[in-house]
């Protein structure tokens, strides 16, 4: 009988197999797409941008390659991001300094609101007061008040379409693990490991105009910290895979290494207690990149999904590194101590130490790879072949497209057809309740109850206490 720890290639082939349910979900989410791609142009959405820094202009590079949206506005403070902006998406759109006056102009139907965090909530709310429709990105509101505002405001006006930029709701490798879980291939989940490091992450613009506004990710002022700009993320997959939300969030957080000006904490440990022994540990710090998961191809970020059958390592990559998983099987278990009808095993004293072997990376296939009954010799060939790669290790299975581009397209299609967004208010809104919470572990050195926020920034709350500087 063949090894386990040595699989043949058949053997991966037949184990992987049990991952095809992935392709069920590639081709779920990816095909809303093709569809969008089929419409003519003239039908397209007209869209504006507040906020052409670095992450609007970003969004504003994938928005280019997608037919189903035009930008017809855009809106910045500087004449540089005006500039920047303009030649990225090209088309002349029109250019303003106050974001108001782009919601006045009944050419736009649609707002993205890529502007510092602490904007998020006010253009916002004005964009949907205007009548748009809006795609903010994460974290969709800053304070605690704002949670209960926005989420009054979008029930009052429930056919404008209001997404969060959260892309992981977006990805086929995702969506294939979630199905993973539901499927029981993993057992019981109990477990999300997540981390982003840098080394050394986000650096001090020195010298250039209204320098604190600038490098406003690093003054809390304007900023969620780490917190908001990055465990938002692996926050929401936690959520998503374990299907619940959290219960109370504890954590460690300081400011140790970069001593530039900035007040943000660059040092950060949180402890995540959801129902039913649940748990999500992250940690963000700047000293290292290096990631353990899918043996160490991919660095700064990525998710651990553990289970009692077994574990999926994943992660989203950029535009460069497509979204990768890979899961392990779970080594059998110790046999019980006790069972009927057998004798007890005597008792042993003095430590014991149990190491299992461990099991070899199994891939988690999309579409491209799965055996529809329709190949040719040579592709059936090939798919083997890439199959067998995967569990060798040579080779790792990649999304075949960027979740940016996805959740952009599905946001025009959701404004077209009246669909619901993947990545709704209320996702955006307990993303942002877990930023805020955490936040407030870490600057009162306290373990935060979720439920809190239900009277935070209510009238009669007690007002919010200034952060805490960590040294």
């Amino acid at each position: 009988m063949a090894d386990n720890k040595d699989l043949t290639r058949r053997d991966a082939i037949k184990a992987a197999g049990a991952a095809t349910i992935a392709g069920v979900a590639a081709s779920h989410i990816q095909g809303a797409p093709a569809i969008l791609k089929a419409r003519a142009a003239t039908n397209a959405v007209n869209y504006g941008m507040v906020g052409t820094g670095s992450r609007g202009t970003y969004l504003l590079k994938h928005l280019k390659g997608i037919d189903t949206g035009r930008c017809v506005a855009i809106c910045d403070l500087t004449d540089d991001a005006l500039n920047k902006a303009d030649q990225t998406i090209g088309g002349s759109p029109k250019r303003y300094k106050d974001y108001r006056e782009l919601l006045a102009d009944k050419n736009v139907e649609t707002v993205f609101v890529t502007t510092p965090l602490f904007m998020h909530f006010p253009v916002t709310k004005d964009a949907l007061e205007a009548g748009k429709h809006v795609f903010c990105e994460k974290s969709m509101v800053f304070k605690a008040e704002e949670v209960h505002a926005l989420r009054a405001l979008a029930a009052a006006r429930p056919k404008q379409t209001l997404q969060v930029g959260l892309q992981r709701r977006y990805s086929a490798m995702y969506q294939a693990a979630r199905q993973m879980i539901e499927k029981g291939m993993l057992g019981d989940v109990t477990y999300v490991q997540a981390q982003w490091h840098r080394n050394p992450g986000w650096k001090m613009k020195k010298g250039v105009p209204n320098e604190r506004m600038a490098n406003w990710r690093l003054f809390r002022e304007y900023s969620g910290g780490l917190v908001a700009e990055l465990a938002s993320h692996q926050i929401d997959v936690a959520d998503r895979m374990l299907g619940m939300t959290p219960e109370s969030v504890m954590g460690l957080g300081s400011h140790d290494f970069l001593n530039d000006g900035r007040d943000i904490l660059d040092n950060v440990q949180l402890i995540y207690k959801y129902p039913k022994g649940r748990r999500l540990v992250w940690t963000g710090i700047p000293t290292s990149s290096h990631w353990a998961g899918v043996g160490g191809q991919r660095t700064e970020m990525g998710e651990m999904i553990c289970g009692t059958q077994g574990t999926i390592h994943i992660t989203i990559g950029d535009d460069n590194n497509m979204p990768i998983g890979m899961w392990f099987r779970e080594p059998n278990p110790p046999a019980k101590v006790e069972e009927a009808g057998k004798k007890k095993e005597a008792f042993k004293a003095g430590a014991t130490m149990v190491a299992a072997a461990g099991s070899r990376p199994l891939p988690i296939l999309l579409g491209k790879d799965l055996m529809t009954g329709q190949e040719s010799f040579l592709e059936k060939e090939m798919k083997f072949a890439r199959q067998w790669l995967y569990q060798k290790g040579i080779m790792v299975p990649l999304e075949e497209r960027n979740p940016v581009d996805i959740e952009l397209e599905s946001f025009f299609n959701d404004i077209k057809t009246g669909g619901h967004p993947r990545a709704d208010i209320e996702v955006g809104l307990q993303d942002s309740i877990a930023v805020i919470l955490s936040n407030l572990a870490l600057d009162e050195n306290r373990t935060v109850s979720f439920k809190e926020i239900e009277t935070m920034g209510k009238p009669g709350a007690a007002a919010a206490k200034t952060p805490v500087k960590k040294g």
